[in-house]
């Protein structure tokens, strides 16, 4: 195995953004908990830092799942606490995040709004709501947001999905 690596992702329920990152080949661990960034971005949001190996799964397959699993291209009212972003964990990272970025835009008819940001600082949340789709798969938070990204993961990124 390569030495792992680290990226933080925010776009909406750290529950459902946990789940989705959890399926994937090569993610070895995911945390869920908040975000801070710098400026405008210093507040806390809600997002995870997905540790994986390079070797099996790509920064550009990580943050094409990531555009495609949550609303990206919304400015809806609660992005102070669902910031749509990626968050490097490595200054050479933002150059390559922002060309990924500027290559998905072609898929999207409305502008994608994720931001580029530092990763500052990770609180992880509460012990208690770790792994919250594996311990409660049919609850209906479960069942009316997670299910249905879990399905467009299924259908639009097969071969990156482990094994169930």
């Amino acid at each position: 195995m390569s030495i792992l690596k680290k990226i933080g992702l925010g776009g909406g329920c750290h529950w459902c953004t946990e789940a989705v990152f959890q399926a994937l080949k090569g993610v070895e661990k995911v945390e869920q908990g908040y975000i801070s960034s710098v400026n405008e971005a210093a507040s806390f949001s809600e997002a995870v830092v997905v540790h994986y190996d390079p070797e099996i799964i790509s920064l550009q397959e990580l943050i094409s799942v990531h555009i495609f699993t949550h609303r990206s291209t919304s400015n809806h009212s609660f992005r102070r606490k669902y910031r749509s972003a990626i968050y490097t964990s490595e200054e050479n990272e933002f150059p390559v995040c922002e060309n990924i970025l500027q290559d998905l835009q072609k898929e999207f008819s409305e502008k994608i709004n994720t931001q580029i940001l530092p990763l500052k600082e990770f609180k992880p949340s509460r012990e208690s709501l770790w792994d919250y789709y594996k311990k409660n798969p049919e609850k209906p938070f479960c069942k009316k947001y997670i299910h249905p990204k879990m399905r467009l993961l299924q259908k639009n990124f097969p071969k990156l999905k482990k094994e169930d």
